[in-house]
């Protein structure tokens, strides 16, 4: 079984969803299944089909998070340095042609979010930053073309 890198707080993340979805989620649709039942005709009856599709897609993404959280590795950032950029980095950039300022952290698969900030491992821009340090000038070839960024600064939190 391959290892999913994350961080800790992905890791809880993960861990949070996991227990809403069983505790929570799971409770409501059996509510509401139950509640559709009691409207009579199954055949025609559109709240209990789409309950059990709720259903279905709830019991899915558990049987995934616990896959993922099996398979987890988590690494601890707070215990990681230096100059040069690898997973768990905060990473500030310069876009060379805009003059603005990014920064990304790069984090596990499963918890990234490029409106947050945190890009997947295995992103075109988290490959491109892996390896680089402070200064460097990093090409990133992007679905929306080429970009060019200048590496302003590295942290590990």
């Amino acid at each position: 079984m391959e290892k999913v890198p994350m961080t800790a707080g992905g890791f809880s993340a993960l861990e949070d969803e996991l227990r809403q979805r069983q505790q929570v989620e799971r409770q409501r649709i059996i509510q509401a299944i139950s509640e559709a039942r009691a409207l009579g005709d199954l055949s025609e009856n559109a709240e209990y089909h789409a309950a059990k599709e709720a259903q279905s897609l709830n019991e899915g993404r558990i049987m995934e998070l616990e896959s993922l959280i099996g398979r987890a590795d988590i690494i601890d950032i707070s215990k990681l340095g230096g100059d040069t950029i690898k997973f768990g980095a905060t990473v500030k950039l310069i876009d060379d042609d805009t003059e603005e300022e990014k920064s990304y952290q790069i984090v596990g698969e499963p918890e990234s979010d490029v409106r947050s900030g945190k890009v997947s491992v295995g992103s075109p821009i988290a490959r491109a930053l892996i390896g680089k340090k402070v200064g460097d000038s990093v090409q990133v070839n992007t679905p929306g073309g080429g970009k060019s960024y200048e590496v302003v600064s590295v942290v590990f939190r």
